[in-house]
């Protein structure tokens, strides 16, 4: 078992793809007019809430705090435009007002996901020493929670913001430019960050795999992730690198919702399911390679002689499941610590020399492959 590093050449710019808003528009108030909050406008404050529901702001408030003492058709009432507006009650916010935050955000794509846990342990290491303390919410893959928590910071007021990946919709990162506080993107290498960022090429991660499957002598081969964000760049780079090396991809299956290893051990089923030649799989993460790797098990497939398995993500897991699994990955904690020294740095008043910063990526190759 060793670890070996991809070869040494400027990292490929993600073409991350970017997004508008999705309909209907906004009205001159900066709010649809159905109630919902678009195009980066602010959270809608409770006396906004009372004005829909036709009620006063404090029936709202004892709605939201003390609702048996709201009678229950209010009630619901209330709580549906609550819902449909994606107004929050903030209990950092009145504290916060006349004060400077000591409170940095940081939005975790998958908390199930120990490389994006480590880069929030590694950022902690950093900025909770100086005073600072991390506030982290989950965006679970999704636009809606992402553009919800985005509108709640202006309310929040947090003294910086780190995301587990990078902002696509062209909205919320003009929301958060406007923030006017350090913003830290990660987990991609596009050519335009909204602030800084530490990230590394999923392009090249892609056409990393590709190259490992050709030296071991793999011809028909696979992909399974995800069709968006970073699965996607993943897979035009792994496509890239089968061109290249005269590889021959014979499937790729989505998996565009990954909660655990189940959903791997389902993905490698269905594939070898109507594929039953395919020698080598590359999984876009490694909850999905672990998973694949232990249904490979339970069909009696010999790794690597009649499949080979390679994940993303460098997971403790992966060097214990027997044979072990061969991943592609980063030191997240790294990019973790390297994260929060730019934003300490920011946040003192100062600009990093290198606002945007790539991350070695590296194969540890075990049995799997």
């Amino acid at each position: 078992m060793s670890d070996t590093g991809a070869a040494k050449r400027p990292p490929t710019i993600d073409d991350v793809l970017r997004l508008r808003a999705a309909e209907p528009l906004p009205s001159s108030n900066g709010r649809a007019e159905d109630g919902a909050v678009r195009d980066g406008a602010a959270p809608p404050r409770i006396v906004e809430i009372a004005r829909l529901a036709g009620v006063s702001p404090i029936t709202v408030s004892r709605a939201l705090r003390q609702p048996e003492k709201v009678a229950e058709a209010k009630r619901r009432k209330i709580l549906e435009i609550v819902e449909r507006t994606g107004y929050a009650t903030n209990p950092h916010a009145r504290a916060l007002r006349s004060g400077h935050s000591n409170i940095v955000a940081a939005f975790v794509s998958n908390l199930q996901s120990q490389q994006f846990c480590l880069a929030v342990q590694g950022c902690g290491e950093v900025l909770e020493p100086q005073g600072y303390q991390l506030m982290i919410g989950q965006t679970s893959y999704s636009y809606a929670k992402e553009t919800t928590m985005i509108q709640s910071l202006r309310e929040m007021r947090p003294a910086a913001v780190m995301f587990t990946g990078v902002i696509e919709i062209e909205e919320n990162r003009r929301a958060l430019r406007a923030l006017g506080i350090p913003i830290m993107e990660t987990w991609a290498y596009p050519r335009d960050p909204i602030d800084m960022l530490v990230g590394f090429s999923n392009i090249d991660s892609g056409r990393f795999a590709a190259e490992h499957f050709a030296g071991r002598g793999y011809r028909r081969v696979a992909f399974i992730g995800r069709r968006s964000g970073r699965g996607a760049l993943r897979l035009n780079g792994f496509r890239e690198g089968a061109r290249a090396a005269g590889l021959d991809i014979v499937a790729e299956l989505s998996v565009d919702r990954v909660t655990s290893m189940v959903d791997g051990r389902r993905a490698l089923a269905e594939l070898l399911s109507g594929n039953a030649a395919i020698e080598a799989v590359f999984c876009a993460n490694d909850l999905l390679a672990t998973g694949a790797l232990l249904e490979a098990r339970r069909l009696g497939l010999r790794l690597p002689e009649d499949i080979a398995i390679l994940g993303f993500g460098h997971s403790d897991v992966a060097e214990e499941l027997p044979p072990g699994l061969t991943t592609i990955g980063i030191d997240s904690r790294d990019l973790g610590r390297q994260a929060g020294s730019m934003i300490l740095q920011r946040m003192r008043g100062d600009m990093p020399a290198e606002p945007i910063r790539a991350i070695d990526l590296t194969l540890t190759h075990r049995g799997s492959s």
